[in-house]
């Protein structure tokens, strides 16, 4: 029989390896900042794209976006003394969306005050990362459509087929008739935002987000669906409906942000589904031709309610009942 004193030991043993702390108990080694490169590398083929579409213009924008991003936040937490995050890389890819869902001709000054509000407003102002109450690059760029309109809504045409000065032109939502650029147009060369000029480019940054596992394909598919049928009922092109604009850009690499989309499934299918009908709503009778940037926003405002009305019901609770 053992003596009392090496139970005692063992015991010691037993106990500093076991560490009582709140859920989540099985972590992955998938950190923040790996999760960020994927993307970054997800994004890279539309800025290779844009480059090559729209000049060495588009690659300042992006570049400019996410140096502004970094610059923001390493200055933010130092003014607050907050721990440094810059190395998660978060900042860098909320520089190239909000890059991406610019027009290439913007100043870059404007750009540069979209990155403080997307950064600073947006994201240190409710806590950092994993705290901020909608999509900051969203706000950036939703800021800036109110603060520059007519700058934000002036695209150049590809530098390719005419001077790189070329005469602005409308993006493919505002056309009709003949003025509709053909399918293969649309889905490899078109005018718009950075990250819309090229479809086959952001399929397949999301194609690759999908098999690496960072982002759950349902979200994208229930958007993109919905405004697909809905364009469908409203007597459009299907293909047009959805190669236009920036639905592929917002479905694969802005809805499915992970601290502003809803956690369980029925609501993300509700979160995505809304993402899609209000777009619908804001091109069929609003006064833009784009409301992806504006249905993401608000169903990020509503994700609390969505979690809270679609949260599991733990196995054996009972309903309380109010008394009288």
């Amino acid at each position: 029989m053992r003596p009392q004193s090496d139970i005692d030991d063992l015991e010691e043993q037993i106990l500093n390896k076991l560490f009582i702390e709140p859920s989540p108990h099985i972590r992955s080694k998938m950190t923040t900042q790996k999760i960020m490169l994927h993307v970054i590398i997800a994004l890279l083929p539309t800025l290779a794209a844009a480059t090559y579409i729209y000049g060495i213009r588009a690659l300042l924008t992006v570049v400019v976006c996410a140096a502004s991003c970094v610059i923001f936040e390493l200055l933010f937490e130092l003014i607050t003394k907050r721990p440094r995050t810059i190395n998660d890389l978060s900042a860098v890819v909320t520089g190239m969306l909000l890059a991406y869902n610019l027009p290439p001709t913007i100043p870059l000054y404007m750009a540069v005050i979209g990155c403080f509000f997307a950064i600073v407003v947006t994201k240190q102002f409710f806590g950092g990362i994993g705290q901020n109450f909608a999509n900051p690059a969203i706000v950036g760029r939703i800021v800036l459509m109110l603060s520059f309109t007519s700058y934000m809504t002036t695209w150049s045409e590809p530098f390719f087929y005419n001077q790189p000065d070329a005469v602005t032109t409308a993006t493919p939502l505002a056309c009709s008739g003949d003025q509709l650029p053909s399918l293969f147009e649309m889905f490899f060369v078109k005018s718009g935002c950075i990250g819309e000029c090229c479809s086959a480019a952001i399929i397949l940054g999301g194609l690759y987000l999908i098999v690496m596992r960072i982002i759950n394909p349902l979200v994208p598919v229930v958007f993109i669906g919905t405004v697909a049928l809905g364009t469908w009922i409203g007597g459009v092109d299907v293909a047009y409906g959805v190669l236009s604009g920036g639905l592929l850009l917002g479905s694969f690499f802005m809805a499915t942000d992970y601290s502003t989309t809803p956690i369980t499934v029925k609501g993300q299918v509700i979160f995505a589904f809304g993402c899609g009908l209000v777009t619908l709503l804001i091109r069929f009778f609003g006064n833009m031709p784009e409301g992806v940037s504006y249905s993401i926003l608000l169903m990020n405002i509503l994700t609390p309610w969505i979690d809270k009305l679609t949260r599991p019901r733990p196995f054996g609770a009972k309903k309380e009942v109010k008394a009288k």
